[in-house]
């Protein structure tokens, strides 16, 4: 890593498994921190989630850990237990998602590793807060979307009830693990104290879902029920076209002037109940259906120039193929290729981030324990 990075000169013990752990410590990565990965003797389980073109780097893995050193412990064992510990007490950052009923046993509980090393930032990333009846269970990312409203979200919005097709939780509590940790290496830069960061998914999720649909329930009594009215519009959906479909977003009342006019309809900009974001929150549904009425008469390509024009916020509809032959992803250098000796050309998606107008570096993901010796070496340990 390069000194220039913004977490260059901390070093993190990332001991977490599968997607929200590893995006966490991979953007601490990303940034310039020295990331140690440690894993068991048969590897993080997305090493073989996906396709791939070698045993043991698949796609899902790529995805959360590039820019990641690779060593293997086996923390069952005596030896491995003492391994772990001597590296972290070399760390900055430690981070697990471990349940916490099994990390005494471990000496890996946050009381006995911060009392041993006061300036350590101790992040622990589980399903639910420790102090509540949900506390230790086992959680992935559909049980929490399920519990923390997304599912509800759906069916209330289509009449079915269903995922997000992504992992929404744990990559929404992957970037709070991050900010996170960094503000607790800030705190530690002013106390010389270190931290214990627990970041729950539930709690995460259930948070970051009622920013905007707490709605009328921040008020008690209630103004209204839960549930931002403009979001959850059955009728909230890409626009027909004659040709197409397209995104179209007219949001303040300039361009919905602008648009009304343009289709022949300037008396709707005085429309009560279209004049005012009061209005066309509390009429959606009907505000909906009049624009794709009106799409539906011209062609995707007119309404994109169009809304071009009036600079009113409007997109086609990309695929996920479709996303490495974007123009504006092609002319801002976003996809990133790596050469690998045997795996050929690989693509990421870059650092979305730039610093002083740079985009970060990537590296490609070590292979299982291929870290091992050099990490331990440099830990002081014997080669022995």
């Amino acid at each position: 890593m390069t000194p220039t990075l913004p977490l260059a000169g901390y070093k993190v013990i990332d001991a977490s498994t599968v997607v929200m752990g590893p995006y966490a410590a991979q953007w601490l990565a990303d940034l310039g921190a020295e990331v140690i990965k440690v894993e068991t003797p048969q590897g993080d389980s997305t090493r073989f989630t996906g396709p791939s073109s070698e045993v043991g780097m698949s796609s899902l893995f790529l995805g959360v850990n590039r820019n990641k050193k690779a060593v293997v412990i086996d923390i069952k064992k005596p030896d491995g237990r003492d391994t772990l510990l001597h590296l972290i007490g070399q760390a900055d950052v430690f981070m697990h998602n471990m349940r916490p009923q099994k990390l005494p046993a471990l000496g890996l509980d946050p009381a006995t590793l911060r009392k041993a090393h006061p300036r350590l930032v101790y992040a622990a990333m589980n399903g639910f807060g420790q102090d509540g009846p949900y506390g230790g269970r086992p959680a992935y990312d559909d049980i929490i979307q399920g519990m923390a409203g997304n599912v509800g979200m759906m069916a209330q919005q289509s009449g079915t009830a269903r995922y997000f097709p992504m992992l929404t939780a744990d990559k929404t509590s992957g970037l709070l693990a991050a900010m996170n940790i960094m503000a607790a290496l800030l705190q530690r830069g002013t106390t010389g104290l270190g931290a214990t960061v627990e970041i729950p998914m539930f709690e995460g999720m259930v948070a970051f879902n009622l920013v905007e649909h707490l709605y009328g329930e921040h008020f008690e009594p209630p103004l209204a029920p839960p549930g931002y009215a403009r979001l959850v519009a059955a009728s909230r959906l890409p626009r027909t076209t004659a040709d197409g479909q397209i995104c179209l977003m007219p949001y303040t009342d300039e361009h919905w002037r602008s648009f009304f006019v343009a289709v022949g309809a300037p008396e709707l900009a005085t429309d009560p109940r279209f004049n005012s974001h009061t209005g066309r929150a509390s009429n959606a549904e009907v505000l909906y259906d009049l624009v794709g009425q009106h799409t539906l008469k011209q062609t995707s390509a007119y309404w994109l120039e169009l809304c071009d024009r009036l600079e009113i916020p409007a997109g086609p509809i990309n695929t996920l193929a479709d996303l490495k032959h974007d123009p504006h992803l092609k002319a801002t250098g976003f996809f990133m290729l790596s050469e690998d000796p045997a795996m050929g050309t690989v693509r990421f998606p870059g650092v979305p981030v730039l610093f002083d107008g740079e985009r970060l570096p990537i590296h490609m993901p070590s292979r299982l324990g291929a870290d091992t010796e050099a990490v331990l070496l440099a830990a002081g340990l014997s080669p022995e």
